[in-house]
């Protein structure tokens, strides 16, 4: 284990979804604005093209490609600008090949660690020094692991991919919940940190290979936290149980229309006040809406973007009501979980000025 952790995988794994997460949500934003107006892939400049194809057409590329960029940046993640050619060429590779996202990611590793092997143990002249970074390099490296590519690791993974889309595809109804359920608890309760960015790479590589239903999930638990709260302040009106400072109340203004775009971020200041609760709630919430989206087939063709996928989803209905059912569920139980305040009561922080010592004063 300790091997494991030196190596980095997990490390190297979140940097790249850290560099291709604005490139999904940029070109999902595109997409989505493409597919709203009636857009469809450009073919031919010859047969001429609208604004809307413009649109349609760059999210499409933007997503088409991704194996290529999540290898690029896996790759520079090991092996800093070494790796990127590499981890270009060979991310080409895989996308060539039918591998999709989850090859994008062995492509990365690949080209990653053979750039490490090879800048340790290949000794060159003096005057051939200079030739290592732009020749040497990027060219062994990037013929050994596109041949490990080719020859090796390729139809494995489109085996187990095309396993892992075969048996999703023939989920029974209950197993479709508790997946959805899986999903929506992971993807939600550390809000956008870690462990969701682990299951987006899981659900975009289903994604990929045309199995939109679990990143549906993901979506949607993503606005679970921020609707849930929303909803919990107007409930709690009626119920006359008041759960929030009047901080987190103006918290929720800007904390509700980022949720509508998929930005969890902005209820960190109402979740760690009360972190313990803010998470059995949104797990709560994120387990049922996700378990109902991917039962009722809320399938978004776009991987990001929240309230703007439902453009391009065959069943809009489906997301919008599991999203206000799971809404509901967590403002209920955040609603019983916490205590009432005073909503005037407002978070002050004392910060206690730092003894001066005159010691340390010098005149010059």
């Amino acid at each position: 284990m300790e091997m494991i952790k030196q190596i980095g995988f997990k490390k190297h794994l979140m940097t790249a979804i850290s560099f291709f997460l604005p490139v999904v949500c940029a070109s999902g934003f595109l997409l989505a604005i493409g597919n709203m107006t009636g857009g469809a892939s450009i073919e031919s400049f010859a047969d001429g093209f609208s604004f809307a194809d413009t649109m349609t057409t760059m999210g499409g590329y933007g997503l088409g490609f991704l194996p290529m960029i999540v290898s690029t940046a896996i790759a520079y993640s090991i092996a800093d600008k070494p790796g990127i050619a590499p981890g270009l060429i060979v991310g080409i590779v895989a996308h060539g090949i039918g591998t999709g996202f989850l090859g994008g990611i062995v492509a990365g590793y690949i080209s990653g660690y053979v750039v490490v092997l090879l800048t340790l143990f290949i000794k060159v002249p003096a005057w051939m020094q200079g030739l290592m970074p732009t020749l040497v390099i990027p060219f062994i490296s990037a013929f050994i692991a596109g041949l490990i590519m080719y020859y090796v690791v390729g139809t494995p993974i489109n085996w187990f991919t095309g396993l892992i889309t075969a048996y999703l595809s023939n989920l029974n109804t209950s197993s479709l919940f508790i997946y959805g359920a899986i999903i929506g608890v992971l993807a939600s309760i550390d809000y956008g940190g870690a462990i969701n960015k682990v299951v987006f790479a899981f659900v975009f590589a289903l994604f990929s290979e045309g199995i939109y239903e679990p990143i549906t999930v993901l979506i949607l638990a993503s606005m679970v936290t921020p609707f849930g709260l929303t909803m919990a302040y107007f409930i709690g009106k009626v119920v006359k149980k008041n759960i929030f400072n009047r901080q987190e109340i103006e918290t929720l203004k800007t904390a509700f229309p980022m949720g509508i775009c998929q930005i969890t971020e902005g209820c960190f200041p109402i979740v760690l006040n009360d972190l313990a609760r803010n998470v059995i709630a949104t797990g709560i919430g994120g387990a049922i809406g996700g378990g109902l989206s991917m039962l009722w087939g809320a399938d978004s063709h776009i991987p990001a973007s929240g309230m703007f996928a439902v453009a391009t989803m065959t069943r809009p209905w489906a997301f919008i009501a599991a999203l206000l059912i799971g809404s509901l569920a967590q403002a209920v139980a955040i609603l019983v979980l916490k205590k009432q305040v005073d909503p005037d009561e407002a978070v002050i922080v004392e910060e206690e000025e730092e003894d001066i010592s005159w010691d340390e004063l010098k005149l010059n």
